[in-house]
């Protein structure tokens, strides 16, 4: 079962490498993909209270848009977001695939940076402050 989940994981991260070279198109395959989505859902719906269709059109949509959007990485995003486009061009997994401590790490680094720019902002009024004194 991890080979399945392995060959699925990679073949996501390599359509979603090939596609953000392409955005436009990637943005129309993934459209089509949520649209088929809701369309499944809505024709399984229709036929409730038994959810259940003799001509299986709307599981049939329903899967198909399954498949489009797990592969090409916007099941979870939903939409398709530039983080997603830049995540494939520069071969990174998408933050919910991240680990906990690869998360911390950019967080750790970000406080870093806002600590900074908080003492440089910090000099740069002592230093105005030292002007206006100091003409």
């Amino acid at each position: 079962m991890k080979k399945i989940l392995n060959f699925f994981d990679k073949l996501e991260d390599n359509v979603r490498f090939t596609l953000s070279r392409v955005p436009n198109i990637y943005a129309f395959v993934s459209g089509v993909g949520i649209v088929l989505f809701f369309r499944g859902v809505w024709m399984i719906a229709d036929v409730s209270p038994y959810l259940y269709d003799r001509s299986y059109s709307g599981w049939l949509t329903l899967g198909i848009s399954l498949i489009i959007l797990l592969i090409t990485g916007t099941l979870v995003s939903h939409h398709l977001q530039m983080n997603v486009l830049i995540s494939g061009l520069k071969k990174e997994r998408r933050l919910d695939e991240k680990i906990a401590s690869e998360v911390k790490t950019e967080l750790d680094i970000l406080l870093d940076i806002q600590k900074r720019l908080n003492d440089i902002e910090k000099e740069l009024k002592i230093q105005r402050e030292e002007t206006k004194i100091n003409p």
